[in-house]
């Protein structure tokens, strides 16, 4: 089975570990990119060191008698930077954004980013959420997805945590039994 291999989408490794709070003189940023070049930003700024998220899953597309994986990004036209002034001032120079994002609420991405990041890392098969509208808040109570918090709903008599990036209304879906959720806060 042909694969196109992953790229970076995380600089550095343990950017999402901890807290945001960690460099004063940095904060996040969000890139929104010209169309289909979330990757090449990636690319650009790893380059350049800067530190950035690109939420990335796994997809497999048949074609013909063959079957093709590739990663895609999670939420289509965005990275996240976290940089400093200057740093934002260099992302811009890839002449591939469209605008750059102030995040007003830091703290709150940084921990929307890292619940987003234990999804995808899990390997379960993640459903895209757009325009996301609240409902009952849950918390995981055991297995590989144990701590995240998120929203519960039901699709096709279906249970499906949904953990969202609350700044961009987006989030990711997983399937998961109703007995592993507890009410979260």
């Amino acid at each position: 089975m042909p694969s196109i291999c992953e790229e970076p989408s995380l600089f550095p490794e343990d950017l999402l570990e901890g807290s945001s709070a960690r460099r004063p003189d940095r904060r996040w940023w969000v890139l929104y990119t010209k169309a289909r070049q979330e990757k090449a930003v990636a690319r650009d700024l790893l380059g350049r060191k800067l530190p950035f998220y690109l939420p990335l899953v796994k997809k497999t597309t048949v074609y013909r008698r063959s079957t093709l994986t590739s990663h895609i990004p999670l939420f289509s036209g965005y990275v996240f930077l976290y940089g400093s002034e200057a740093e934002r001032v260099s992302s811009l120079k890839t002449n591939r954004l469209s605008r750059v994002i102030t995040v007003d609420d830091p703290d709150r991405l940084h921990q929307d980013l890292r619940e987003i990041h234990r999804l995808i890392a899990s390997g379960e098969p993640l459903t895209v959420e757009s325009r996301l509208v609240p409902g009952q808040r849950v918390r995981v109570r055991h297995g590989p997805l144990e701590g995240i918090e998120g929203s519960v709903l039901t699709r096709r008599g279906k249970t499906r945590l949904v953990v969202s990036v609350d700044f961009l209304h987006q989030g990711a879906s997983v399937e998961i039994d109703d007995f592993m959720l507890e009410p979260g806060a």
